[in-house]
């Protein structure tokens, strides 16, 4: 095989260069020096970020899309051969670094305008998740976005959801106002009977602790729900 290899390569008279992996291992650097991050492919940074372009294949043969590779645990990382702790921590760091950009500087925080606003930032963080997950997004005093906190996962049973634990970031960071997020894996982003008396149990908890309840979202891959655009629970 490599004899044919080494045939295909020769010019002329010129002796066959034998393939250098090492010529493959500075490309994706030099890739992202050069070219500059933007222009890199999602290979070319994975494989800059963890130090191996035959890795990063390995990657993304596990994990095909990029939301595959963002909903995948640090266990799920190191599944793949090669991957140990220390490369799955870098990646998983890469990946929050990249959520944290949102809300880093005030000047830089998004403003909700509508729940347009909220679901365009919550959607690609929660839309493609396989299990539920119940989110606060705090807002400040001009409605821009000072965080978004994640407060259940797996399976949010309305009837199991502690009104405290919702409204308790907003309390601790001094937040006037939050958007209540969650999210249907099955992909109808119906709100049901539970959803919309969870809701109106949070606002009331919320003006009493000076919280207010701006809307309540149920987003679901490409889609969303605004309770408070269908007059649900809200008055």
């Amino acid at each position: 095989m490599l004899s044919n290899f080494a045939t295909q390569l020769q010019f002329g008279d010129l002796p066959a260069a034998p393939p250098s992996l090492r010529i493959l291992r500075e490309t994706p650097q030099a890739r992202v020096l050069d070219a500059g991050h933007k222009a890199a492919s999602n290979l070319e940074l994975i494989a800059t970020l963890i130090g191996d372009p035959d890795l990063a294949l390995q990657v993304l043969a596990h994990f095909p899309t990029l939301r595959d590779l963002v909903n995948a645990s640090a266990i799920e990382l190191q599944a793949v051969a090669g991957i140990g702790p220390r490369r799955a921590a870098l990646l998983k760091a890469a990946i929050e670094l990249g959520h944290r950009t949102v809300t880093d500087r005030p000047e830089e925080r998004p403003q909700i305008r509508s729940p347009g606003d909220a679901a365009s930032i919550l959607i690609p963080q929660m839309g493609h998740l396989e299990q539920e997950e119940l989110r606060v997004m705090l807002l400040d005093t001009r409605n821009r976005v000072i965080d978004v906190v994640t407060i259940y996962k797996g399976s949010v049973n309305t009837a199991m959801v502690r009104i405290a634990e919702v409204l308790r970031p907003a309390v601790r960071l001094n937040c006037p106002a939050i958007i209540v997020a969650h999210n249907h894996p099955s992909g109808d982003a119906s709100p049901s009977p539970e959803d919309v008396a969870l809701t109106k149990e949070l606002i009331q908890s919320g003006a009493l602790l000076d919280v207010e309840v701006l809307d309540h979202l149920v987003v679901s891959q490409a889609v969303h729900v605004s309770m408070k655009e269908r007059g649900l629970a809200f008055e």
